[in-house]
């Protein structure tokens, strides 16, 4: 969520007179004040956590029989945690689904054979995802890519969030090894700060798994006006991809569990190669003498063996 780390925007009228109103994360609430209920209005608390969207529906009554207790400890248990009331609970607890009972959910059960029910689940969509990039990427686009590479005077790549800003970084390890003149930034200011010191023949990177990231989009319409150019890494048919002259996209469905890392992120590190080595190609011979250079003073630093990573 890109809102106040706790809570959530409540979407209503009171958006459009200027006032932003935040409903606190009430599922936080209840599991932190668990300890200090009494026991009645913890069995009220069982029930709320172990299936909220019942808990937003039920009335009352229902509510206070499932959980085998009286109506006024239900009503007691809304104001322990804060809340002025029965129904001030429901909004808020009805608002906490906004990201999903799926956030909610029970684990899996565990894999009799390793215990770990990830395992496939890590792999597999690992691989689904560097074939979906396989498919989707447009090799066009890859090419007209590393010609902008190739040609620009200086690349600055734009990241934001903890999955983009780490993918903006190796683009500018992947990029620079290559002579190239690149820079990563990961900032929102930073990014419109860099953006206004663009000029015809700079290029920026953006990268956005989900295309929407506002301060990325600004920072690219910005270097545009200073008429710079600009390649989208992201999901196809955004505001993102829109804003870029080239567009390298992709779309990875992401696979229920919220405890796995996001899968999206090895078809972006596979664009991200792809990229980094069709401008390579563009370079040729500056660009293997670069390679070249580093590697000579990396084996000098350190023994190891010719085909070791570059760079470690």
């Amino acid at each position: 969520m890109t809102e106040a780390e706790g809570h959530v925007r409540l979407t209503s009228g009171d958006e459009a007179d200027g006032r932003d109103r935040r409903i606190p994360d009430i599922i936080s609430l209840v599991k932190d004040s668990y300890s200090e209920l009494r026991p009645a209005e913890r069995r009220v608390a069982d029930v709320v956590l172990d299936d909220v969207r019942f808990a937003v529906d039920a009335s009352n009554a229902v509510l206070a029989e499932r959980a085998q207790v009286s109506e006024p400890t239900v009503t007691r248990f809304c104001r322990a945690i804060g809340c002025e009331g029965v129904r001030d609970f429901k909004l808020k607890l009805a608002q906490s689904l906004v990201v999903g009972a799926l956030y909610l959910s029970k684990p899996p059960p565990l894999n009799s054979d390793n215990d770990m029910p990830f395992w496939n689940a890590v792999f597999g969509e690992a691989r689904r995802a560097l074939q979906e990039a396989e498919r989707q990427l447009d090799p066009a686009q890859l090419l007209k890519a590393a010609e902008l590479i190739a040609k620009a005077r200086q690349v600055t790549v734009f990241g934001l969030g903890g999955s983009s800003s780490a993918l903006a970084q190796e683009t500018q390890y992947r990029l620079f090894r290559y002579g190239i003149t690149v820079s990563a930034q990961c900032d929102p200011y930073l990014m419109r700060m860099t953006a206004s010191t663009l000029k015809p023949g700079d290029l920026v990177i953006a990268i956005s798994a989900t295309g929407r990231t506002r301060e990325v989009i600004e920072a690219v319409e910005l270097a545009k006006h200073y008429r710079a150019s600009a390649i989208g890494v992201t999901a196809p048919d955004t505001e993102l991809a829109r804003a870029c002259d080239v567009r390298l996209t992709v779309a990875v469905p992401e696979y229920p569990d919220t405890l796995k890392p996001t899968a999206s992120r090895f078809a972006f590190l596979a664009a991200i190669d792809l990229l980094a080595v069709a401008a390579a190609y563009k370079l040729d011979g500056s660009a293997r003498e670069t390679v070249r250079r580093i590697k000579y003073n990396a084996q000098i630093h350190r023994t190891g063996k010719e085909m070791e990573p570059l760079g470690d």
